[in-house]
């Protein structure tokens, strides 16, 4: 959640590359800044700020600083109110150790009692401060003992101590040029340069100085000197981890003349789709090409079960792989909040497989899931955007969505870019288990091709729409969506995202339960929203489109104003519902990604009349590492 930066060296003036870091972590949400340098003096200088990045630069206008190496921090608070006082970063009592850190110490009031008794004194609410009391003791008892300890050495015994999820960020002011960086649950990356290093809690907060990255992994900690980094575990061995090369551009990481981050990455779906699909499958064998597996077509063949668990946006993808997958695959699937998988003691076994979602690679939850089907010896497959993920390198076989960077905490390029991963999966998946033909296949992947190009349509076709029905219904306090089908958790995805970025109340239903609740709340004042796409050629999905209909006629029945998303040509949609959206054909497994697109834009435009935070919304992080 919380952002970190921190660089050493002497190449670069340390305030401008910390704070232009941070700026570009924005996203993953924050309510505090704060940077400490050292290198100039014997100390270690701090300015901290409550707000936005801009009210931390003010600060420093008016007290400059500038030094060789510091750490900087963006913060969503957790423990204690978001003020200058419990922003980070945090001294210990004698000012002169410095840390930040992203996560949660779970044992922080028992630390924080033993630590009083033994003279410490503490000036925040956060549990954060209790990580650079601990280092201080550590120091404090070593040099009682007549030893000297190095800084990296007193940080390994600290962490030892702590329960709970951390990444952190120290430095002091007795080992300058020096970063200590540690991580257990939340990202931390090091980034390489030529005398000069770098590191972060995400990606785009180094890339602007560099594409080769260490991605830490849990247990590790970093020893980062301008003349190089040293690895090792908790233990102090020396480990040895992959040098991983970006290949992202930078400038995908920028607005590229949109008026917000978001608007840009709904704008990017057609290529995200396209680089998602490209180099896995091949039209002359109408075969899918899933290359990072270390699962074996047999083992797909026999999997009895298929368990995916999700958090948030990625929970909507893996409903609608449900889906696919059974559709296709002839394979049971279950779905679950990964929040919830470990917690009621689920069914997990070599004959299952795992199909674990996340954009991020990161997300606390989703890891804990991963982790509990693995126990229970399922082998597991990871959909992420993030190459060198925690929840890639765990898996025995990954999925990448080359979507590049999602600024935006309102996930819309990376859930379509999902969305295809699932569909690619389960289309492998029944390939190898023969529950699909040779052409039913390369149909498929025919239309696979073409849907980049008909993103592209709807977004064209529909942003001028969806802006003139945001100037309507701005106002309203509430809106429901609905659908049926594979549809329905299109129908979740359009209002989860109207109710993160317009704070408008928003619930998603399956259609066909209307009778048993939401009817009541239809009246004059609320628009709901249909998702009623078809597929001609599909009989099942004629039905269902048929009963929408009719849960269309309940909602206008009762004065309700319904918008309607619907398939070019359909003329009967045009007869029961107020408004009326046209994306175009596709086949069923494949329409989720063109209902969904304009339910982003709808989203979109209606929080930028409210003037709301489109790219940060209140109470949001990008990234939900720690639970």
């Amino acid at each position: 959640m919380c952002g970190i930066v921190g660089y050493v060296g002497k190449r670069k003036d340390v305030v401008p590359v910390i704070i232009e870091g941070l700026r570009r972590l924005e996203y993953r949400g924050y309510d505090s800044a704060g940077i400490a340098i050292g290198g100039l003096s014997d100390g270690l200088e701090l300015r901290r700020a409550p707000g936005k990045l801009r009210r931390l630069e003010e600060v420093i206008r008016e007290r400059p600083l500038e030094g060789t190496y510091g750490i900087g921090h963006t913060r969503w608070a957790t423990h204690g109110r978001p003020t200058e006082e419990n922003a980070h970063p945090h001294r210990d009592c004698t000012g002169r150790i410095v840390v930040v850190h992203n996560g949660i110490v779970e044992n922080y009031l028992a630390l924080k009692h033993e630590l009083t008794a033994k003279g410490h004194k503490f000036v925040t609410e956060t549990d954060t401060e209790i990580i650079a009391h601990l280092i201080e003791q550590e120091l404090h008892e070593a040099k009682d003992a007549g030893n000297a300890l190095a800084l990296d050495e007193a940080v390994r015994r600290a962490i030892r101590r702590l329960a709970g999820a951390f990444a952190i960020g120290v430095i002091s002011a007795d080992e300058p040029d020096t970063i200590v960086a540690a991580r257990n649950g939340p990202p931390a990356i090091v980034g390489l340069g030529d005398g000069e290093n770098f590191m972060a809690s995400d990606v785009p907060g180094i890339l602007h100085h560099t594409r080769d990255l260490y991605f830490l992994e849990d247990g590790d900690m970093a020893v980062l000197k301008p003349e190089g980094v040293r690895l090792m575990d908790f233990a102090g061995k020396p480990v040895e981890r992959k040098v991983q090369r970006i290949q992202w551009d930078p400038i995908q990481a920028e607005k590229g003349g949109y008026k917000h981050f978001m608007l840009k990455e709904i704008f990017e779906q057609g290529r995200s789709i396209r680089e998602t699909t490209l180099s896995r499958i091949s039209l002359d064998s109408a075969k899918v090409f899933l290359s990072e597996m270390q699962i074996t077509e047999e083992e797909f063949r026999s999997a009895t079960k298929i368990n995916i668990a999700a958090c948030g946006t990625s929970w909507h993808a893996a409903i609608a792989g449900k889906f696919m997958i059974e559709r296709l695959a002839r394979v049971p699937v279950e779905v679950d909040y990964a929040s919830e998988y470990r917690y009621r003691d689920p069914i997990a076994d070599p004959h299952a497989l795992g199909l674990l979602i996340s954009q991020s690679g990161e997300t606390a939850d989703t890891l804990a899931a991963q982790r509990e089907m693995m126990a229970k010896g399922s082998k597991t497959v990871a959909i992420c955007n993030v190459v060198g993920a925690a929840l890639a390198r765990e898996a025995q076989g990954t999925i990448y969505t080359h979507a590049g960077p999602e600024i935006g905490v309102a996930s819309t390029k990376a859930f379509t870019a999902q969305l295809v991963a699932v569909f690619l999966f389960a289309l492998h998946l029944a390939q190898v288990r023969g529950s699909v033909t040779e052409d039913e296949s390369r149909h498929l992947l025919e239309e696979l091709i073409a849907l980049p190009g008909k993103v592209r349509d709807v977004l064209r076709s529909c942003d001028a729409e969806c802006e003139r029905l945001a100037r309507v219904y701005s106002s309203v306090t509430d809106f429901l969506f609905l659908g049926r089908g594979i549809h329905y958790p299109m129908a979740l995805e359009g209002a989860l995202k109207l109710k993160e970025i317009s704070y408008i109340h928003a619930e998603g239903y399956p259609a066909g339960e209307m009778k048993h609740g939401p009817n009541a709340l239809i009246d004059e004042k609320l628009p709901v929203v249909v998702v009623a796409t078809k597929d001609p050629k599909d009989a099942g999905s004629c039905l269902r489109y048929e009963k929408t209909l009719s849960n269309i006629q309940e909602v206008t029945a009762r004065s309700g104003k319904v918008i309607a998303v619907a398939v070019h040509g359909d003329e009967d949609i045009a007869q029961v519902a107020d408004e009326v959206i046209y994306v175009p054909a596709a086949p069923e497994l494949l329409l989720p990604v063109l209902d969904v697109l304009p339910l982003q834009l709808l989203a979109y435009h209606i929080a930028v009349r409210r003037g709301c935070d489109v790219d940060q919304p209140r109470n949001l992080a990008k990234s939900v590492t720690v639970e």
